[in-house]
């Protein structure tokens, strides 16, 4: 029994000597910001294909965007250094809830679905879901009954909720999955595929880039909705934390600034030359 009283003894303190090592329990464990200040690192999740908000850029190796920007405004908020962590719209909620990063900011939609399993911050930027195509199919397009049909082509990443919003709302159509979400864009303006159902920054993006595409009801998409930071349960300092800073970011004007460079560059410089 002194055996058995000893060893528990041991083992109790060995658990309580790494508690206090910073960073001892990483993975797994939800953050709060004052371990990430010790870690010196804040560890940001993202699939990096999603232009214009998390993108992974194969010539730089260098992440980009407007979520990318906004994850390193958080970091200097908290006086550390970002680490991307890769992840992918199938796996992230698993990869969250894992600990694999202190919080995925890329893009994400804030649910119901999301909040039930996970924290979600509070929205920083409205998004809704929209319709993608060429530009000479902009007037056929404007419906979900006109995408509707068997001999239209819908082309979606999987396990994102673009896939999930296809696949309920266009039962009829011929939905197609293509792992690689930003080569989707120039598919569906090559003819490979007729429309891609996208959220509006997304849409914003590739129509101010390549003529072949536009987005006919960007200004009234299917959905409305708010992007937010997805994070574990237990992560509530952290929620509090982040939720502070995106309500200065808003109230600067970072938000704003961030919408003109990547979302609505042409718009902002159409209405300006207007």
């Amino acid at each position: 029994m002194n055996k058995i009283r000893t060893n528990f003894t041991v083992a109790l303190a060995l658990i309580l000597c790494l508690a206090l090592v910073p960073g001892a329990f990483t993975e797994g464990a939800a953050a709060n910001p004052q371990a990430i200040r010790d870690r010196g690192v804040l560890r940001v999740g993202t699939p990096g294909d999603y232009q214009p908000m998390s993108f992974l850029d194969p010539e730089t190796g260098r992440y980009i965007g407007f979520d990318a920007e906004l994850a390193e405004d958080l970091a200097k908020a908290l006086g550390v250094e970002i680490e991307y962590v890769p992840t992918s719209w199938p796996t992230l909620m698993e990869d969250t809830l894992a600990g694999k990063f202190d919080l995925a900011l890329c893009g994400i939609t804030v649910t119901d679905e999301r909040k039930e399993k996970a924290l979600m911050s509070d929205g920083y930027f409205g998004n809704g879901k929209t319709v993608l195509c060429r530009a000479e199919d902009a007037e056929k397009y404007t419906s979900l009954e006109a995408i509707n049909r068997p001999e239209v082509r819908v082309m979606e990443n999987p396990g994102g909720l673009n896939e999930k919003f296809a696949r309920e709302n266009l039962p009829d159509a011929e939905i197609i999955i293509h792992d690689v979400n930003q080569e989707i864009p120039g598919l569906v303006a090559a003819g490979m595929a007729d429309v891609m159902i996208t959220e509006i920054m997304e849409a914003g993006f590739y129509t101010g880039r390549d003529a072949r595409l536009a987005a006919p009801l960007i200004r009234e998409p299917f959905t409305h909705g708010e992007l937010g930071a997805l994070m574990p349960k237990g992560s509530e300092e952290l929620l509090a934390f982040v939720n502070a800073f995106l309500a200065e970011e808003k109230a600067s004007g970072r938000i704003d600034e961030l919408a003109v460079k990547y979302i609505y560059p042409e718009t902002e410089a159409a209405e300006e030359a207007a």
